[in-house]
């Protein structure tokens, strides 16, 4: 039987252990839309952090913990943001017996509803305590002084030379707009590649071209992805964005064809 998505919609708040909120999105409409087919040429993850989770040990004692969730960018849904929220919150008034057990059971059903195995990884905040915030390395496209009057996708502003460069760049002007609830989705973009040099100013007008865009962040970083590669053809290319944080989870998607791995580190928006 289909449910029906929640996001957008009044809720009730659910307390108890409810693994049936989660709600799977299949990530072929998205890529339908913007003409992503296989073989896809990337391969990645999507990495959220959830900073409300909680639950009950067996003496009724409140257990406060932070999350760290990756799913691989090939499994055939994603889970919707805000049944995911709200399942969370659904161990707020269950018993677990262990930080270990909450884990395991986070692992079994996010897995069970993407269709694929989802790495999970639960903290206590002493675990966390001395983590510095950060943004990324590299060239810094925001004090380029363009101009621009484009805030629906443009890639015909990605353009190239004949320069064989390179290079990490990186722009915190990025913003989307949910695909469900119309709010703003604030991130910041990376993009490191080798090929042909791309120019930096149509570079960063194509990144505000965003603007006024409606999707999914995943889905954004693979238009992104699949753009810049079409239009500029580099060797190597690598995608990420780390997104502001909304209801206790911030989503961290990258496409790359030659990382395997990327840094899960909270940068200074989250």
């Amino acid at each position: 039987m289909e449910k029906e998505m929640l996001l957008g919609k009044k809720t009730a708040y659910v307390e108890y252990y409810a693994p049936d909120l989660l709600f799977p999105v299949p990530r072929s409409l998205a890529r339908q839309k913007t003409g992503i087919q296989e073989p896809y040429l990337y391969d990645g993850e999507d990495i959220w952090n959830g900073f409300e989770l909680s639950w009950l040990n067996p003496k009724g004692k409140p257990q406060i913990a932070l999350a760290e969730f990756i799913f691989p960018c090939h499994s055939p849904y994603i889970v919707e943001s805000k049944s995911f929220k709200l399942y969370l919150n659904s161990f707020n008034q269950t018993n677990f017996p262990s930080i270990e057990e909450v884990q395991s059971v986070l692992q079994k059903d996010l897995s069970q509803t993407v269709q694929a195995d989802v790495k999970v990884q639960v903290y206590y905040p002493s675990q966390k305590i001395g983590q510095t915030l950060t943004e990324f390395k590299g060239t810094y496209l925001d004090d380029l002084d363009i101009v621009t009057d484009s805030y629906e996708v443009n890639p015909s502003f990605l353009r190239v030379g004949q320069e064989i460069a390179q290079e990490t760049l990186f722009s915190n002007l990025l913003k989307s707009n949910c695909m469900a609830t119309g709010q703003p989705d604030w991130g910041s973009l990376l993009i490191r590649y080798k090929g042909k040099k791309i120019d930096h100013e149509g570079l960063l007008k194509y990144i505000v071209s965003y603007r006024r865009h409606i999707g999914f962040a995943e889905h954004c970083v693979e238009q992104i992805f699949q753009d810049i590669m079409q239009a500029c053809a580099p060797e190597y290319l690598t995608v990420y964005a780390r997104y502001t944080r909304r209801g206790g989870l911030d989503i961290n998607p990258y496409r790359s064809n030659f990382e395997k791995k990327i840094d899960n580190q909270q940068h200074f928006r989250q």
